[in-house]
């Protein structure tokens, strides 16, 4: 029996873009399950709780799950790489935007290699007109009252306009 082979695509999803999404469809193609991981990371003061990204994750995806990969949408507040092996991970999957991004990457997955050699990362360049997208900056365009419809699914764009909205309410 051939071993299944099971990737992990990790990150805050604090709002799922079309970037995420590209790199969850082009990820599927090296393996048999993907796990897309989203992390706590209360440091980035999330707009969205956990349950609520888990969610938008898994609306996002729907149209990919009658392929041949098997998707799988899990929170994780403990170690990376624990968590990769607590699933039985061969790769983590990360998605590169530009050189900044790279000197990040490349400090972890020299880390991660000292933590479990046997895991192997994978980075996917941005594909060309998903490059500038980072939720961090829709989250400010929307903030400002700008269109996020260029970066997002309308779903996703209609939950970011009611969560602000809540905040605004709350303030």
């Amino acid at each position: 029996m051939t071993r299944q082979r099971i990737g992990l695509y990790p990150g805050t999803f604090d709002p799922v873009t079309k970037g995420h999404y590209d790199i969850i469809k082009r990820a599927a193609k090296l393996v048999d399950k993907l796990v897309v991981g989203v992390a706590v990371n209360v440091g980035k003061g999330p707009l969205f709780s956990m349950e609520e990204r888990v969610e938008m994750v898994r609306e996002e995806i729907g149209p990919l799950i009658h392929g041949a990969t098997e998707f799988e949408v899990k929170p994780f507040s403990n170690l990376l790489m624990h968590f990769a092996m607590d699933l039985g991970a061969v790769m983590i999957i990360r998605g590169l935007r530009a050189v900044s991004d790279f000197e990040y990457e490349f400090q972890m997955v020299g880390m991660n290699a000292r933590l479990n050699s046997e895991i192997e990362t994978v980075f996917l360049m941005a594909s060309d007109n998903h490059q500038f997208i980072a939720s961090r900056l829709v989250k400010e365009i929307a903030t400002l009252n700008g269109d996020i419809n260029p970066f997002v699914s309308p779903r996703v764009a209609e939950r970011v306009r009611v969560a602000l909205q809540k905040q605004k309410d709350e303030a």
